[in-house]
């Protein structure tokens, strides 16, 4: 009689399971903050404050997600070294779950990546692989986590699968859980952007699940392939261009992204979600990143359709992750025209909104 035995290894991933499970314990859920809207428009706008997570963005989440997705599947243990395809908040949020445990973290990033962002990642125990082509960070991550026996977390494959997307807690549940005592406790519209596709997927299938008259728009900045993709009904569709706005836009429709339970999608120009984010960023006191600009543009236009229909109602969207990170770009007038962005068309059109709640673009 031969055995085979691996269950030394059990251990280890129960205490893996219990530091994650932990670090969520001590985390209190994200504030739904309320937008100041005039109170005649007869429409709430909600902020779901992702920003308050430890690693200071809504990729905490989908980190979590995927460690515990990894580690149950059995594919990482311990001295399993995590290599992610990210040059953003979602390696920041990896390096530090992979801290947590123990274990080394390699994001493969592009060369021009900000010395913003390359330092908030090493802060949090990663360091940093640079390719020169930014469409090269799949396949260097897949042979740097063949050549050192590691992993490849691959959060664009594994962000609609990873998360439980019938409730456990997942940011949807949460949504209308803080939405129960409100005016308008089920939105009309929930707003987000699409990076990896596993929020929209999560949000939309929730949805779904649940009944409710919800319906879900995802915006999409310019040269990001989601919304062309969408456009035509094609899950392969590339654009090869970078996006502007960090976090979410890509230049190809992602394996996580799931068009089919998405009920309308916006293209936001570059111009217009730094407006908007320096716009929001005033009006709460407190700087807010490129996607929220982007999110808040699509669901002012919304609200803006609503107003006009004469419907009462709500829009929920995400404040993603704050603006501190993003001094150098998005609220650097130089930096700014250096990428010939023209930011005054995009002021004018919120600055009416703000004022009449029309919507000119």
């Amino acid at each position: 009689m031969k055995y085979c035995d691996r269950s030394a290894s059990r251990e280890w991933v129960d205490n893996a399971v219990r530091l994650i499970e932990a670090d969520a314990q001590r985390s209190a859920d994200t504030h739904l903050l309320r937008y100041p809207l005039p109170r005649e428009w007869g429409v709430r706008l909600y902020l779901k404050d992702e920003s308050t997570h430890p690693t200071g963005s809504l990729k905490h989440r989908l980190a979590r997600s995927l460690f515990l997705y990894a580690i149950c599947n059995g594919w990482v243990g311990e001295g399993t070294t995590i290599v992610e395809a990210s040059s953003g908040s979602t390696a920041i949020s990896e390096a530090y779950f992979a801290k947590l445990l123990g274990l080394d973290f390699v994001s493969v990033v592009p060369a021009k990546t900000s010395p913003e962002k390359i330092a908030l990642i090493e802060a949090q125990g990663g360091r940093c692989h640079f390719v020169d082509r930014a469409p090269d960070i799949y396949t260097e991550a897949v042979r740097l986590a063949a050549e050192c026996d590691g992993h490849y977390m691959d959060q664009f494959t594994y962000a609609e699968r990873a998360t439980d997307w019938r409730g456990n807690n997942n940011i949807a549940e949460s949504i209308y859980q803080q939405m129960v005592l409100e005016t308008h406790p089920v939105p009309d519209w929930v707003v987000v952007g699409a990076g990896t596709g596993g929020t929209s997927a999560t949000i939309g299938r929730y949805i779904r699940y649940r009944r409710h008259a919800t319906r879900l728009a995802v915006v999409d900045p310019e040269n990001s392939a989601f919304y062309g993709g969408y456009e035509v009904g094609d899950p392969g569709y590339q654009t090869g261009m970078p996006s502007q706005i960090e976090g979410i836009g890509r230049p190809r429709v992602e394996p996580s992204f799931i068009g089919d339970v998405v009920d309308r999608m916006i293209e936001v120009p570059d111009a217009a979600s730094i407006a908007a984010c320096r716009h929001a960023s005033a009006v709460l006191g407190r700087r807010v990143g490129g996607s929220t600009g982007t999110n808040l543009w699509g669901a002012f236009a919304l609200i803006a359709e609503m107003i006009a229909a004469g419907r009462e109602g709500s829009v929920v969207t995400l404040l993603c992750d704050g603006g501190d990170r993003y001094a150098g770009t998005y609220f650097n007038d130089e930096w700014v025209a250096g990428q010939g962005l023209d930011l005054a068309g995009s002021h004018v059109i919120l600055d009416e909104f703000t004022a009449t709640g029309i919507w000119t673009a």
